[in-house]
This record gives structure tokens, sequence and C-alpha cells, in this order.
């Protein structure tokens, strides 16, 4: 015969739920930790700087709760914060555990911004015209001027 489980009492349900709410306190923290990470701060650096009130740690812990709901997962939301992470560095933009919600419908669509090299020669500009299968320099006033030099002189930027 199976045995009824006797109610639990006050006690029990109080330490109940303080274990659950450990438990989801390390699962915000370790949301709030990945997102200082893809700052570039370390886990000394955090706590160095909270000392010292140069980071309001409290302020990070809502936006992580949320983003826990949203996500489902600490697996998911530390995705989501690389990503947007990602995606804000690429074109030097700041961002925030709160810019994870408002790109939450895009992250799927959310790429990095592709690294541009572009063509100088002698610091003036160069265009490759399709047509005539040659290259062209621009010089400061505006003439292109055909380019009658090596390919390994031409000096390939990167461009943001």
């Amino acid at each position: 015969m199976a045995q009824k489980e006797k109610p639990k009492t006050k006690k029990e349900k109080a330490e109940e739920k303080k274990e659950k709410k450990k438990k989801e306190e390390t699962k915000i923290q370790a949301i709030v930790n990945h997102y200082f990470y893809t700052k570039g701060l370390t886990l000394e650096r955090i706590k160095k700087d909270a000392k010292k009130k140069k980071i309001i740690y409290s302020r990070f812990t809502r936006p992580a709760k949320q983003l826990l709901e949203l996500a489902g997962s600490v697996k998911k939301a530390k995705k989501a914060i690389g990503k947007v992470a990602q995606w804000a560095k690429s074109r030097n933009l700041d961002y925030a555990i709160e810019t994870v919600f408002k790109k939450w419908l895009e992250l799927d669509k959310l790429k990095p911004k592709e690294i541009v090299k572009k063509p100088y020669f002698q610091n003036n500009p160069m265009i490759w015209s399709e047509t005539k299968k040659k290259w062209y320099v621009i010089d400061d006033g505006g003439n292109w001027l055909e380019f009658a030099g090596k390919e390994s002189e031409i000096e390939w930027r990167i461009i943001k």
C-alpha cells in the first residue's frame, strides 16, 4: 500500500523556495557575467569594479532575469548576447542586455558587418574597370589615371 506524503511545513516550503532562488540567481549571474565577458572584462575585473562602484552589478540582474525567461535557458541567453555583441562591435555600437530584447525577433538575421578592403596606390584610391579589365588610380584632382605598376604595389586597407 502506498503511503500518503505528509504536507510540508512552512519551514520546509521556505527552504525549498530559498533553494530554488539560489539556483536561479546563479543562472542570472552566469548571464550577467557572460555579458561582461563579451564587453572584454574578466571576473576579477568585474568584482574589483563592483567594489569601487564603477559597475552597479544589481542594475544588470533584472534584465538578465527577463532575458532568461525570454530565452528559456542560460545557453540560449548567452548565445543571444554573443550574437548581439558581435553585431554591435562590428558596427562600433555600444550594447546592453536590453539590446538583446530589442533585437530578439531579428536574431537569426543579425550578422556582423563585413570587413571591406579597398585598394590604394601611393595613398590614392583605386578602381577596377570591368569593361576595360584595368585598374585606375584616382588622383587628388579626381582624374582617372591608368595603373601601370605591379599588383604587388597595391595597398589594401580596411575601411570601417
